[in-house]
């Protein structure tokens, strides 16, 4: 049963295991009122299981040791896939694998989205991005933002949701992730927002959206 539990997912599956405050640290970038648990850590009614030792074959062997932390929800999740974002968002930290429905991902691999902003009001002007063709939309220099209206924020954000008139998201994507965190970084420091990565975990330097080394 529980290695079933760990192949459903969403699990976090790393070479190492990681001390509970480190996870902690890493947790706390996706809710800042993270608490610990026991062993385990708790983040908006989401419970970061304890890392337990697994068989390789559960991340199909791509790891040769593997130290697995199962995410299951307690109560209602605060955004949809915040379970597998918090997953896939401590992977990503740890240079691991995440797990969901028996499939194995790599969160480092490229092309699957950039950083975002999130801003207690809508924009007008995201200089030193254009205005595009189509509404709601900026680029510039092989960058794309869009501007997509937000119905909560995520934990990540709570700070700014008490203030925000009009709660937004700019989401970034292109090629260069190092440069997208940068005018992420710029963009939420000119707007009072909040610069976050794919899995609305809270970035604060661009290399945070690059995968360790």
């Amino acid at each position: 049963m529980a290695k079933r539990r760990l192949r459903t997912g969403p699990t976090a599956a790393m070479r190492t295991r990681p001390s509970r405050d480190e996870l902690l640290r890493i947790v706390r970038l996706a809710d800042p009122e993270a608490r610990a648990d026991g062993d385990d850590i708790v983040a908006a009614d989401v419970r970061v299981h304890a890392p337990e030792q697994a068989e390789t074959d559960l991340v199909g062997g791509e790891l040769d040791r593997v130290w697995a932390c199962r995410v299951s929800a307690e109560g209602p999740l605060p955004f949809d896939y915040f379970d597998r974002f918090l997953a896939e968002g401590i992977a990503f930290r740890l240079g691991g694998l995440a797990v969901c429905r028996g499939e194995v991902s790599d969160p480092a691999d490229e092309g699957r989205g950039g950083p975002a902003v999130i801003v207690p009001e809508k924009p007008t002007d995201l200089s030193p991005l254009e205005p595009g063709e189509e509404e709601f939309v900026f680029e510039a220099d092989g960058i794309r933002a869009v501007v997509v209206p937000q119905k909560e924020g995520p934990p990540a954000v709570q700070e700014i949701v008490p203030f925000a008139t009009e709660l937004t998201a700019i989401e970034l994507r292109g090629e260069d992730q190092a440069k997208l965190g940068a005018l992420a970084l710029e963009l939420a420091d000119r707007l009072n927002g909040v610069p976050v990565d794919r899995w609305r975990f809270r970035i604060e330097a661009a290399g945070d959206l690059l995968p360790p080394e």
